[in-house]
């Protein structure tokens, strides 16, 4: 798994805890709908440290908090 796709699901696992959905996280993080589409679509694999932490805000964490979950403890080493 990518940084990429375990930053998506990370996203779709908070979004759902939290009762929202990825349009709602967009409004409340103000983050624009196409930024987050691109990321979610796989369209684009990478996200700014300040995008996320707009969302994080938006979804009332720590970005610490965003990335303590078990999709970012077994990424394997991108770099070979």
């Amino acid at each position: 798994m990518s940084i990429g796709q375990a930053t998506k699901m990370r996203l779709l696992e908070l979004c759902e805890k939290n009762g929202l959905t990825i349009n709602a996280l967009c409004i409340i993080s103000g983050v624009t709908q196409s930024t987050v589409n691109n990321l979610m679509s796989g369209r684009n694999n990478s996200i700014t440290i300040s995008t996320l932490k707009k969302l994080c805000d938006g979804l009332n964490i720590f970005i610490g908090d965003f990335f303590d979950s078990d999709l970012f403890r077994n990424l394997e080493q991108e770099i070979q």
